[in-house]
């Protein structure tokens, strides 16, 4: 049976994207201590399908300002990765790098942007490893572009591709914990809509034996 919606995923297909989550996270921590030299724990993602209106809600309500940053991927799996980061995140990178936080993120500067930019690019090309280490599915991805606006309005990116794979999209949600896992340090979340074609999805799970 081919896959007609995202509503028809089950538990064993979130297990297969709460795994692959799990390695591309771990990756993406690897590659960011050494960025930020610092310790940076994680905790297992969370993976939910949620519909467009309740991600608006769930990244702050349609009004709260976020940081954007989608990704297109193409080759074998065709769709895209739009990573919602709040000023905590922000912060926590700034603060690392440049020894400096702000009060709003409208307040980022290119330098800061250029910077954000390159995390951006770890946390996709960590995902996109793991799915390829996993499967041998050659995935390209492009240059993450960068908007922050309101929650509503960066969502409405993706939008038109929500009605083309059903009414829900899939959520994963990355914790990092710098400076290590104890109770003192600070915990940041990056939020990723994972929107890929229906097809590619088919493909992923396939390569994985896993029935759709």
């Amino acid at each position: 049976m081919s896959l007609q919606n995202m509503d028809q995923l089950n538990a064993m297909h979130f297990d297969v994207l709460r795994e692959i989550g799990n390695i591309g996270q771990g990756n993406a921590a690897s590659s960011l201590s050494q960025m930020l030299s610092q310790t940076i724990d994680i905790s297992v993602p969370t993976v939910k399908l949620l519909g467009f209106n309740e991600s608006v809600e769930y990244l702050g309500g349609p009004e709260n300002v976020v940081l954007g940053m989608l990704v297109g991927l193409s080759g074998d799996i065709n769709g895209m990765m739009l990573y919602v980061l709040q000023k905590s995140f922000a912060n926590s990178m700034l603060k690392a790098v440049f020894g400096k936080e702000i009060n709003d993120l409208t307040e980022l500067d290119e330098m800061d942007l250029s910077f954000i930019r390159e995390i951006g690019n770890i946390l996709a090309g960590s995902y996109v490893n793991a799915i390829s280490s996993l499967t041998g599915l050659t995935i390209d991805i492009s240059v993450p572009t960068i908007s922050i606006d309101m929650a509503g309005a960066i969502l409405a990116v993706p939008a038109v591709e929500f009605a083309q794979i059903g009414n829900s999209v899939l959520f994963i949600d990355d914790s990092f914990i710098f400076g290590g896992s104890s109770a003192d340090n600070s915990e940041v979340k990056s939020n990723m809509i994972l929107v890929p074609e229906l097809s590619s999805l088919e493909t992923l799970f396939s390569r994985l034996g896993i029935e759709v």
